[in-house]
């Protein structure tokens, strides 16, 4: 690839021998940010492209599913920026209520100290000075992985102007009654010390153990939580039971307590469950709950914030989990134990931040009524306002802003935005709004709780443009052109935005295209996890292949709604595939290669120039169909051919002999191989942009191949004449090369050859480069051959390889070609003499297998061939 053929113009520029990702990526991002490329303006006629950046937890690093998430988006962005866009990528950080407190009262624990030993007021300046400190160190870590956000509006969900947007949208909410206070089921943290939201809550299978307890003798029940029983105030039953009809309005005695509790019939039991009985606890389960509101029960807490039993007796002050077995052992002492299932694998939920198992709890909490913003969310994509790619994955959204639940907003921290209700004396409740002056004087007071985090960050697609004053980055940029996160918080996050967006803008869409992407997983398949030990560090691969080579891995295994897998040895070919367009680049500069002037019309083509626009032309084509559809791995696929294949590994080759010879054909090529490759590293900016902006700049003198205009398909240039006759020369060249491998000839050794049947298959003028690609001479006096390669088309290649191969190795290779050709055949024409299969089958796929047929039977021709051709 870097051989000198001494027509370099002299002012070429050089390049070094090899690619050196470390030596390119701060300079070349430090020098975009410093020039500006990443800003949009909102007074700009350019028609706006918008992209606001899920926002990373102010106490996170950069993972991989980040690096999958952010490479997305960037090349989405980028590319519309060439396409001539006002883009505008909006990054920025979520304050991260229950992590970033956690961090700091674990620094306040390593010194002695508890958050209430400073007092809330402190407590926040010393959240605030751990974040300038601290946090925000993934925003460094976007920067190495090329990301082309506008610095300038940057945004954090504590910043002034985002917590007036919280309190303008929480007074709205408040005063359409849309928001309420009560006492409900939640779920919370034992260890926190705080509700959570069901995004909050990791579920898993965890050992545990069944038993079954009798109450009565007609009334026995199952359960996992047997310390949950010390707050039963009922036994339900299915209404239509006819085992138990016949119970229903009596009263049976809760044991180990000596309260009697009244059975009642609930549609909700499943009679086929266990016994068809379930004690409920309405104070400790939401299926409980609700049945206790339709009997009117009553709601005993047996247990206090931190998981500690309650109820009076002789389990008061035992944790949950003591209490457990000592409930059972008393219960059992009793003969009330009719089985015991251990293990008993079950789902468990946990805190997502400190792994404590989630209790249920009955809470006075504050609530969104969701009914109406979630049936305003499920609207807008059956209408179609919002789009989301994968469609198939419509169902899942449909699937929950269909059954939402009210929200629980409250969280028992310090850390957030403080809810905006004031608290009188005699028992006044005030909502106070952004621009209001809270009530004051003795005995008022502000609400202990503070949002939840997806409260603030469900305003962010507009919120950080400015809402809710009417602001002209609003009026540019919203709606939103595209969200693009993981499927797994399609339900969570997602439908947020959908419902608060759509509440605040007047019916106005947060996005106008949701494109979800799976999660990223090891090479088997499976999640990445520390306690699998397969946990890959995007910087550690950054640092060690490039940026891009970690971007075009993380791309090329990105398929829409489909999870990613990912692995090393990918992204070391991924780095080899930039060292190689590093490498193609190179030769052109060495040889002339140039973007001066238009290119020459077809007739003052060769074929094998006229081939490669082709191909240019149709890959481009493909390739913005695929970015529409978000198909990314799609994308990185059809490049990559298109480069590797085509372009470095036969359109360089083919050219080097025409370079050689120089004159007018040869500075033809280098315009055509210029132009090649101008176009192919703009449509490989977008996924790689650090390489291609070293090699575009270097190669045409401009400035930054981020503003260069995305190539657009020139469809005049599609020749299926040349491609076929391109096709034939490389399939001649590809069986002569692979006969050579087998034979366990040295690249470099020459065969003498005799070329037959060219004419016919039309490509009788590309001999002297057939010859050179695959190291043929011509045939002298002496010739003798001693194998013969017949190929479709009627082309033969006789080879004279006296002395140079292995007769019996060519006829046991020959022979097992054939074993497996006839095998192909004999499959295929089962297939077609079966009246079923002919029948029933759809017509391409009888075609599909009419082909293979003729393939294999033209594969045995040509065997056949050889095998009479080699010598006795």
């Amino acid at each position: 690839m870097t051989e000198n053929l001494d027509t370099r113009r002299p002012d070429a520029p050089t390049l070094a021998g090899q690619y050196q990702p470390g030596e390119v990526e701060q300079r070349r991002y430090e020098q975009w940010v410093a020039d500006g490329r990443f800003r949009a303006s909102a007074h700009s006629d350019k028609p706006p492209f918008t992209i606001v950046i899920p926002p990373p937890n102010v106490t996170g690093s950069l993972h991989m599913g980040h690096a999958l998430d952010h490479t997305v988006q960037d090349a989405l962005v980028r590319r519309k920026r060439m396409q001539g866009f006002e883009a505008l990528w909006l990054p920025g950080m979520d304050h991260a209520g229950i992590a970033t407190q956690n961090v700091v009262e674990r620094q306040l624990a390593a010194q002695g100290l508890s958050r209430h030993d400073l007092g809330r007021e402190k407590f926040v300046e010393r959240v605030w000075q751990w974040k300038a400190e601290s946090g925000g160190s993934i925003l460094g870590q976007m920067r190495r992985l090329g990301d082309s956000v506008d610095w300038d509006r940057e945004r954090f969900t504590m910043d002034e102007g985002l917590s007036r947007a919280v309190l303008t949208m929480f007074k709205k909410l408040y005063d359409d009654g849309l928001i309420y206070r009560a006492n409900r089921i939640i779920n919370w943290c034992p260890r926190c010390l705080t509700a959570l939201s069901d995004i909050e809550v990791e579920h898993s299978d965890d050992d545990g153990e069944l038993v079954s307890i009798r109450y009565s003798d007609d009334v026995v029940v199952a359960t996992t939580r047997a310390e949950t029983m010390l707050g039963d105030t009922a036994v339900a039953v299915h209404p239509d039971d006819e085992r138990y009809r016949h119970l229903i309005g009596t009263e049976v005695e809760l044991p180990l307590t000596g309260r009697r509790i009244p059975i009642v019939g609930d549609a909700h039991v499943d009679p086929a469950f266990g016994t068809g009985m379930v004690k409920v606890t309405p104070a400790h389960d939401p299926n409980d709950f609700e049945i206790g509101q339709r009997h009117d029960l009553p709601a005993l807490t047996i247990m206090d914030e931190r998981g500690v039993i309650t109820a009076p007796g002789p389990f008061e002050g035992l944790d949950r989990f003591e209490a457990r077995p000592a409930i059972v052992a008393a219960l059992r002492a009793e003969g009330r134990i009719v089985a015991e299932k251990r293990p008993y694998v079950h789902a468990v939920g946990h805190c997502s931040r400190c792994r404590t198992t989630v209790e249920p709890r009955l809470s006075l909490q504050w609530f969104v009524n969701t009914s109406p913003l979630a049936k305003a969310a499920g609207d807008a994509v059956r209408d179609g306002r919002v789009a989301i790619e994968p469609a198939d994955l419509a169902k899942r959204y449909f699937a929950w802003v269909d059954n939402m639940h009210d929200w629980c907003i409250s969280r028992q921290l310090w850390w957030g935005h403080r809810i905006p209700v004031w608290y009188g004396p005699n028992g006044e409740v005030v909502c106070v709004g952004p621009d209001e002056q809270p009530p004051t004087g003795e005995g008022w007071h502000q609400d202990e709780d503070v949002l939840d985090t997806w409260f603030s960050s469900g305003l962010w697609p507009f919120s950080t443009l400015g809402w809710p004053e009417q602001t002209a980055e609003l009026a540019k940029f919203y709606p939103t052109s595209v969200l693009v996160t993981g499927y797994d918080i399609l339900f969570f996050w997602v439908a947020r935005m959908m419902m608060f967006g759509l509440y605040a803008m007047d019916g106005k869409q947060p996005f106008d295209v949701i494109a979800l992407h799976g999660m990223v997983r090891d090479e088997h398949g499976k999640k990445m996890s520390k306690s699998f030990g397969n946990v890959v560090d995007p910087l550690d691969w950054i640092d060690r292949y490039g940026a891009d080579a970690t971007r075009f891995t993380l791309a090329r295994g990105a398929n829409p709604g489909g999870d990613v897998p990912v692995s090393e040895d990918w992204c070391q070919g991924s780095r080899n595939f930039c060292n190689k367009l590093w490498n193609a680049t190179r030769f052109a500069l060495l040889n002339g290669a140039h973007t001066a002037g238009p290119l020459p019309g077809a007739a003052e083509l060769s074929t094998v120039d006229r081939w490669i626009l082709s191909r240019l032309a149709q890959v481009t084509a493909e390739v913005d169909e695929q970015f529409e559809a978000y198909e990314f791995a799609k994308v990185c696929d059809l490049l990559y051919h298109f480069a590797w294949d085509d372009v470095c590994d036969w359109y360089v080759e083919l050219s080097k002999p025409v370079l050689a010879a120089g004159g007018a054909a040869a500075d033809t090529s280098r315009r055509v191989l210029g132009h090649v490759l101008d176009q192919l590293l703009r449509l490989l900016h977008p996924v790689i942009p650090f390489v291609t902006e070293e090699l575009w700049t270097a190669l045409t003198g401009g400035e930054t191949v981020m503003t260069a205009a995305w190539p657009v398909a020139d469809r005049a240039r599609i020749d299926t004449g040349a491609e076929a006759e391109i096709a034939t020369l490389q399939r001649v060249v590809t069986e002569v090369r692979r006969f050579r491998s087998d034979q366990g000839l040295r690249p470099t050794q020459r065969v003498a050859a005799r070329l037959d049947g060219l004419a016919g298959a039309g490509v009788a003028a590309h001999e002297p480069l057939i010859r050179s690609l695959a190291r043929l001479d011509a045939a002298g006096d002496d010739f003798q051959a001693s194998a013969t390669l017949a190929m479709p088309g009627e082309v033969s290649v006789a080879l004279d390889t006296r002395g140079s191969i292995d007769i019996a190795a060519e006829r046991a290779r020959l022979t097992k070609d054939r074993a497996a050709a006839e095998k192909e055949a004999g499959q295929a024409r089962a297939k077609l003499d079966n009246p079923a299969f002919v029948g029933k089958a759809p017509e391409h796929v009888v075609a599909k297998i009419r082909d293979r047929l003729a393939a294999a039977e033209a594969d045995l021709t040509r065997i056949d061939a050889a095998l009479e051709a080699l010598p006795s």
